[in-house]
């Protein structure tokens, strides 16, 4: 069994995830996006190689769970809130 790259304690229960490859957001390329149900909250995981080099919380002020993570054809990146009214949020550069 290999160990793990990174993890969270306690668990962020991550749901979807998406490498970004585009170059919409500058410096964010090559990052990891996860969603996370209990937290509430997007996490972006800047990489050199396979080493994590910093973790960013983001999205925390939505209070919604994020379902799943996904880089569109636009470059673009997209969650999808779980809940009874869920959202697909188009996440844009600053």
């Amino acid at each position: 069994m290999e160990q793990p790259l990174h993890q969270w304690t306690p668990s962020i229960a991550p749901s979807g995830m998406a490498f970004l490859t585009s170059d919409r957001y500058g410096d964010w390329r090559g990052s990891l996006f996860v969603g996370a149900l209990k937290f509430r909250l997007l996490v972006r995981l800047a990489l050199d190689g396979e080493r994590v080099v910093r973790e960013q919380r983001m999205l925390e002020s939505l209070g919604a769970r994020i379902r799943d993570v996904r880089q569109g054809p636009d470059g673009l990146l997209y969650v999808a809130t779980d809940a009874a009214d869920g959202q697909i949020l188009r996440v844009d550069p600053a």
